[in-house]
């Protein structure tokens, strides 16, 4: 069998208008370092669906918390970091309920 795996793309402008945000939005959050589309210009850039989560992510923290657009990497850092640890702690806490109930 033959597994297919398919990844899309997102223009510029797709993800202005999935993400609600405007292109000079967008740019800033490029050249800031939070997302790195493949492509040379804005004009070629090209985003996959993480980087979409991301922009969308990076909107929302500089929109409700007033976060400068040069602290958002930091943010998305400390929020990854949080999820990770989360996940592990759920991971151990169902392993020592394992223990317990024996």
């Amino acid at each position: 069998m033959i597994e297919a795996s398919v990844t899309v793309k997102f223009s510029l402008d797709e993800v202005c208008e999935i993400a609600e945000l405007p292109t000079e939005v967008l740019i800033t959050i490029v050249e800031e370092g939070v997302l790195e589309p493949s492509g040379e210009s804005p004009e070629e850039w090209r985003f996959d669906s993480t980087m979409l989560s991301i922009a969308k992510r990076a909107a929302r923290l500089h929109r409700d918390f007033e976060i400068e657009w040069t602290g958002i990497p930091f943010y998305l850092d400390m929020i990854e970091e949080l999820e990770k640890l989360r996940a592990e702690n759920r991971t151990l806490r169902q392993r020592l309920n394992r223990f317990l109930l024996k």
